[in-house]
């Protein structure tokens, strides 16, 4: 009563935490059909995986995103990645519960992707571990918050093309000695606040099947839009 709920997206007061009616409706949440290898929401269900995924497979098993990444969307991705709004984590963990569902019920862990310690000194919060943190409590999965670690800073990926993300990625992500019993056999659930070429999250499911991981798959809050069959 004292402290009524406010809308994240500082339009009119809602019954309950969130967006407005207004912003939920410019969402563009990616129900099925999606393509089970990389997310990508399907016209018609032809199959599992889309033509690039048959063609190219990744390097983690499966992926998940809760919406498309555009206008509407983006902004609050980068309010909670830039300015400091932790507020939005948890919305985006309930949505991620709801879209990767079923990689959820199948995960032995979550784990985030993670960052680099200078970058996390500057950023003063990983916002995967944001959303992931909350994720792992609402499902009752168990978190993994440093079972991998970025042991090189790389660059933004923002403006490199697809071999340039991998280029930049390559070998950043490790599993340490100690932590691999953590991981070893395990199903990991991998989150991230963006799917773009995916260059970041297949760094990083190497590193994990390297360690011994099972299977790694992927819950994104949201991924690109696809052009011609290929990731943009």
């Amino acid at each position: 009563m004292l402290f009524p709920p406010q809308a994240l997206d500082g339009g009119p007061r809602p019954l309950a935490g969130g967006f407005t009616a207004e912003a939920w409706g410019r969402i563009r949440f990616l129900d099925g059909p999606v393509c089970d290898g990389c997310g990508t929401q399907f016209a018609y269900d032809p199959g599992a995986r889309c033509a690039a995924c048959l063609a190219k497979p990744r390097a983690f098993d499966a992926a998940r995103a809760a919406c498309l990444y555009d206008e509407a969307s983006r902004e609050p991705i980068l309010q909670l990645k830039h300015a400091d709004r932790l507020d939005l984590a948890p919305m985006f963990a309930r949505w991620l519960s709801r879209a990767a569902r079923d990689l959820i019920e199948q995960a032995d862990a979550i784990a985030p992707v993670p960052l680099h310690p200078l970058r996390l000194l500057r950023r003063r919060y990983n916002q995967a571990a944001e959303i992931a943190r909350p994720l792992a409590a609402i499902t009752g999965t168990p978190w993994l918050p440093d079972a991998l670690v970025r042991r090189r800073a790389t660059a933004t990926q923002g403006g490199k093309s697809g071999s340039g993300r991998l280029r930049n990625v390559a070998g950043a992500f490790h599993v340490p000695t100690g932590r691999v019993d953590r991981v070893a056999g395990l199903r990991i659930l991998l989150i991230d606040d963006v799917l773009t070429t995916g260059a970041t999250a297949e760094g990083c499911a190497r590193a994990l099947k390297a360690a011994g991981a099972a299977r790694v798959d992927l819950a994104v809050v949201a991924r690109v839009q696809e052009a011609a069959g290929l990731t943009l």
